[in-house]
């Protein structure tokens, strides 16, 4: 079967293994200095910021663009 999304290195990854790898890589005050945001600046954590990720494209958008800027070639 071949690939249906050869171009998305997102596809298969969920929200939720996203910031939970970010989060274990830099943790939330760094993760907070990142992307500035208040999901992950004021009593953090992966249910809130996911929540608050899902409803916010602009948001979404920053937290996967640090996560592929992060991860090996």
């Amino acid at each position: 079967m071949p690939n249906s999304h050869p171009n998305d290195p997102l596809h298969g990854l969920t929200l939720e293994s996203i910031v939970t790898t970010l989060f274990a890589e830099f943790g939330w005050a760094e993760l907070g200095q990142r992307i500035d945001i208040r999901c992950f600046n004021h009593d953090p954590s992966v249910k809130s910021s996911l929540q608050f990720l899902r409803k916010t494209p602009w948001a979404r958008k920053k937290v996967e663009e640090l996560y592929l800027r992060t991860r090996p070639d």
